[in-house]
């Protein structure tokens, strides 16, 4: 049995779902024994992360290398290209998500509550958000990837695009999308294990996005 440790409004803990769907392996989801940080939780987890996985008695964490022990463990269906070069350039994109687009949307996070909001914050991440989005475009023009295929690269892409539309609303984040994003957003959607979980992630964060409003 494969059991993943998680919390309903994590992004990694979503785009590992995304592909564990993908790949059609059973799964139990399970919170974090005793709560996210509890010694509890770090008995069996030592880093305290989620998403973490526990396969056959086997723990691992980081959504990373979860996905790529997955993707060795069942090859069925494939979600990393066959040449040396191809999974190079995935694991570009990956690299691209997971230590700059999505950091900058996660540092958006403190200016939710309306109480404690700044604009000012808001303008300035909006502006870094938008930054790393046309450094994306510019990797999308030169993708060497099939794009008729969900890559693993591609998981986490299509959560985190959903928070920043969100934020576009609730905060009124001001972002500018590059033509081509926007068409790989959409292109994303199409995948029924994108749409699926993404409709199915959007309780979690509308729930989270309750305090943007004012009281």
């Amino acid at each position: 049995m494969l059991t993943i440790y998680s919390v309903p409004v994590a992004v990694y803990c979503a785009k590992l779902r995304i592909m564990l769907r993908h790949k059609s392996i059973a799964f139990q989801e399970l919170p974090p024994p005793g709560g996210y940080g509890s010694d509890e939780y770090r008995s069996l987890v030592p880093s305290g992360n989620l998403p973490a996985m526990i396969h056959d008695g086997y723990m691992l964490s980081d959504s990373e290398a979860i996905a790529e022990y997955l993707e060795e463990a069942f090859p069925d269906v494939p979600m990393m290209p066959d040449t040396v070069q191809l999974r190079g350039k995935a694991r570009e994109f990956s690299r691209s998500h997971d230590t700059r687009l999505e950091p900058s949307v996660r540092a958006i996070y403190p200016q939710v509550a309306y109480e404690t909001r700044d604009p000012e914050a808001v303008k300035a991440g909006g502006a870094l958000i938008s930054k790393h989005l046309s450094s994306l475009a510019l990797l999308l023009s030169a993708n060497p990837l099939d794009t008729k295929t969900l890559w693993l690269c591609d998981c986490g892409f299509a959560v985190t695009f959903a928070w920043i539309k969100a934020f576009e609303t609730a905060l009124d984040l001001p972002i500018t999308w590059p033509p081509i994003v926007a068409e790989y957003d959409k292109r994303l959607q199409s995948f029924p294990v994108v749409r699926d979980e993404v409709n199915a992630y959007r309780p979690a964060m509308d729930s989270y996005l309750q305090k943007a409003k004012p009281v």
